[in-house]
């Protein structure tokens, strides 16, 4: 069993005085993809937004508890250490409009003052496009603007823009939820792939993905976890009449 990478304990995030997430306890283990599901407005989206420390962006926003990212606790780590360790990928494709493919890929090192040379440049891109599995559509075209791209393939850039700082873990936020079924599928491929070297925190409303792509499921509702368990055990047999209710449809 790999170890655990991350985990929350009796964690609760506010906005004001309206609690959005209430005494969250949930350890993710190393090289796993897990889903958090639920209805809209539960949650999972304010939790995965904790654990990169985006929450805090919000004005009036404020949480208690702990999230431990290799037993370091998130909110005591050097904001930039911790994104590049923690990549993001959110709903809507977001390509830096003003910036080629090239650019969007190395954004990360450019933004922050990162001093590399052109060697290491084209090394990194050209990796991280590899690893997105966005290269071979993109070589020849690498200085057109990243908004040439079609919406899959921008997502995929995105994704190798987060990869290109060699996080540890990723979190996508709907990362498909605005695609066609084609370019859906492409990243459900390029997910099963990553788990390989990342650990994958995927926010879905959709139960079919979650089913075909996660090892393990949280189902979140009204801001608590309901369950936790294999995403096998979650669809076939869970414990829970929530979770039940959600997975069969009756409510969501």
């Amino acid at each position: 069993m790999a170890g655990t990478i991350l985990r929350s304990q009796n964690f609760n995030a506010y906005f004001g005085n309206n609690q959005v997430l209430k005494n969250i306890n949930i350890e993710f283990p190393k090289n796993h993809v897990v889903a958090v599901m639920g209805p809209s407005g539960c949650g999972k989206t304010t939790f995965i937004r904790c654990i990169n420390r985006m929450h805090e962006l919000t004005p009036n926003a404020r949480v208690e508890g702990e999230i431990l990212f290799n037993n370091e606790d998130v909110y005591k780590t050097n904001l930039i250490v911790l994104r590049r360790k923690i990549g993001m990928v959110f709903q809507r494709p977001n390509p830096f409009p003003t910036m080629s493919i090239y650019e969007n890929v190395i954004a990360g090192y450019l933004l922050n003052g990162i001093k590399i040379s052109k060697n290491e440049k084209n090394e990194i891109v050209e990796n991280s496009l590899r690893r997105a599995a966005l290269w071979d559509e993109v070589k020849d075209n690498l200085h057109k603007k990243g908004t040439f791209l079609s919406g899959g393939q921008q997502q995929r850039l995105c994704i190798a823009r987060s990869l290109s700082m060699n996080p540890e873990i990723l979190l996508l936020d709907e990362a498909t939820s605005a695609l066609d079924p084609i370019s859906t599928s492409k990243i459900e491929e390029l997910i099963y792939e990553l788990k390989k070297n990342y650990t994958i925190i995927i926010v879905t409303h959709n139960m079919h993905q979650a089913g075909r792509i996660s090892d393990k499921t949280a189902f979140f509702y009204l801001g608590e976890m309901i369950e936790y368990d294999n995403t096998k055990e979650i669809f076939t047999n869970p414990k829970h009449e929530r979770t039940q209710n959600y997975i069969t449809g009756r409510f969501g």
